[in-house]
């Protein structure tokens, strides 16, 4: 009789610690979201800073003084966590002047040509403020403001949705443009980013994330890493990198990443005039697509770590930047940010659109809503 009851001790023990061992896996795939303070604006705006950590321990940091991303906490094929993103731990840095890490992008990503362009027969002008060029929405851009936001949550999706109103005339641009962002985090380690954008006059609207990935976890630079891109052609740019309005074939260049490329590899080609312009990558790739909708365009992976990054869009174009400007001024999370220690995937309509009518356009009119997705989806391999 004794012998059976310490079996039947056993057997309650093991079934209590199955429940326990159970109700631990449920814990573990609930996201969870928190907020903190960031700091002070100058204008003395208190930015904050959010905590997004999904079942899988993925975490991401977002604050909203510019949408910025400051932090993206994936694991190696070892398990170790590691940061994939440029930027900083405080707020002050970013105050004081950076490369858009992290930034939301508006009104208009990338350049538009000597700040100007002609809309339904009305002259507008831009801030100059990229050589003899308007850049990444000009001196006060999306990147600079405090966005509002919304808190967003389930069992197994944690996100924010943040809510932007740009005025009529704001940066030179026409029309009050109402904008929604969305970021969303998913138990499949993915970072999705959805824009949407209503206005009250004809405007010109080109939304991106300006995120700077080193998914060696910031231990080295990004010459090592394999990146494809899933383009026939670039927009083929001039010596500001203003599009020349023709499309250049990718084939028996740099610029053919069709299949996994060192990104080593196609910088040191640096024979190639539009290498040469970049100072390395700093141009748009023209995605191949058939339908519209979200397809997959680019990955990325470091071979030492076994990091791997899928890159999801609904957009026409990626600008693939590598850090040719980064020149070793700037410093965060204890490390100095040189030349090629961080690489872009801007994804977003062509450069300079608003004066290239042959280009997809960028145009945004008070009947229609803006829609664009990106999705960022990081694994082993």
């Amino acid at each position: 009789m004794k012998s059976s009851y310490q079996l039947l001790q056993v057997i309650l023990i093991l079934l209590l610690f199955g429940c326990n061992q159970s109700k631990n896996r449920e814990v573990k795939m609930i996201s969870t979201i928190s907020k903190e303070e960031f700091g002070l604006t100058p204008e003395g705006k208190m930015a904050e800073l959010y905590t997004l950590t999904n079942g899988n321990g993925m975490v991401v940091n977002i604050t909203n003084y510019g949408g910025i991303v400051t932090k993206i906490l994936v694991p190696d094929r070892e398990g170790t966590f590691a940061d994939v993103v440029l930027g900083f731990d405080s707020l002050a840095p970013y105050l004081a002047g950076h490369p858009f890490f992290g930034a939301l992008v508006g009104r208009y990503g990338n350049r538009i040509a000597k700040g100007r362009f002609e809309l339904d027969g009305n002259d507008y002008q831009l801030p100059i403020n990229n050589g003899p060029n308007s850049l990444h929405g000009g001196l006060k851009g999306f990147d600079k403001v405090i966005w509002e936001v919304q808190e967003v949550k389930s069992d197994s999706v944690v996100g924010l949705e943040l809510h932007y109103t740009s005025q009529d005339g704001e940066e030179g641009f026409p029309g009050t443009l109402k904008v929604t962002v969305n970021y969303t985090l998913t138990n499949d380690n993915a970072l999705t980013i959805g824009y949407k954008a209503t206005t009250d006059k004809p405007t010109v609207v080109n939304l991106t994330n300006h995120s700077y990935f080193n998914l060696t976890g910031l231990k080295e630079d990004i010459m090592g890493q394999e990146v494809s891109i899933l383009a026939d052609s670039i927009v083929s740019v001039d010596e500001t990198l203003i599009p020349t309005g023709e499309l250049m074939a990718v084939e028996g260049t740099p610029f053919d990443l069709r299949k996994p490329t060192m990104v080593k590899k196609g910088i040191d080609q640096d024979s190639d005039p539009q290498i040469k312009i970049g100072g390395g990558y700093d141009h748009c790739w023209v995605i191949n697509r058939q339908a519209p909708g979200m397809i997959k365009i680019a990955t990325v992976r470091d071979p030492a770590s076994g990091r791997f990054m899928e890159v999801f869009s609904t957009e026409p174009g990626v600008q693939f930047y590598t850090a040719n400007f980064l020149d070793g001024r700037l410093k965060g999370k204890g490390v100095t940010y040189g030349k090629r220690f961080g690489l872009c995937l801007e994804t977003q309509h062509f450069p300079d659109s608003p004066n290239q009518p042959q280009f997809p356009s960028t145009v945004l009119r008070p009947e229609q809503e803006y829609h664009s997705s990106t999705s960022y989806r990081f694994s082993i391999q």
